[in-house]
C-alpha cells in the first residue's frame, strides 16, 4: 500500500522552507498532497486561486506532489484522501509546543494517522 502524506497550511505565501519540506517529503513518501487550507477568518495576501497556481507551478516536475484545498477538520480530510501521515514543519523550538499539542489532538481524533515533523533547510 502506498504511503500518502498530507502537508497542510495556508501557504500565503509559499516559502522556500515549504518548498524544501515538500521536495524532501516527495522523496520520503509515495505521494505528498499539499493541502491549502481554506480559512475564512484570515485575510490572505494571495487568493486561493493564486496560491494553488503558484504551488502547482513550483511542483509541476514532481509527479508525486499534488496540490489541493480543504476546509474543516484536517483528520477528516486526511481520511477522505486515504493518507496515513500528516507532515508538519518546525522552524524553531518555539513551534514545537503548539505542533506537539496539535499532533496529540489529531491522534486522539484518529489513531491511524501519524504526524511527522520536518525541519526546513537552514537557509
Amino acid at each position: 500500500m502506498p504511503t500518502v502524506a498530507i502537508y497542510p497550511g495556508t501557504f500565503d505565501p509559499l516559502t522556500n522552507g515549504h518548498v524544501d519540506i515538500i521536495t524532501r517529503g516527495a522523496r520520503l513518501f509515495d505521494r505528498i498532497i499539499v493541502a491549502v487550507l481554506v480559512n475564512a477568518e484570515k485575510s490572505p495576501l494571495f487568493t486561493m486561486t493564486e496560491r494553488l497556481e503558484i504551488a502547482r507551478a513550483v511542483f509541476k516536475l514532481l509527479p508525486n506532489v499534488e496540490v489541493d484545498t480543504f476546509d474543516g477538520l484536517l483528520v477528516d480530510y486526511v481520511e477522505r484522501r486515504g493518507a496515513q501521515v500528516i507532515v508538519r514543519g518546525l522552524r524553531a523550538v518555539s513551534d514545537f509546543e503548539f505542533e506537539f499539542q496539535m499532533a496529540l489532538m489529531n491522534r486522539r481524533l484518529n489513531s491511524k494517522i501519524e504526524t511527522v515533523f520536518m525541519m526546513p533547510a537552514e537557509q
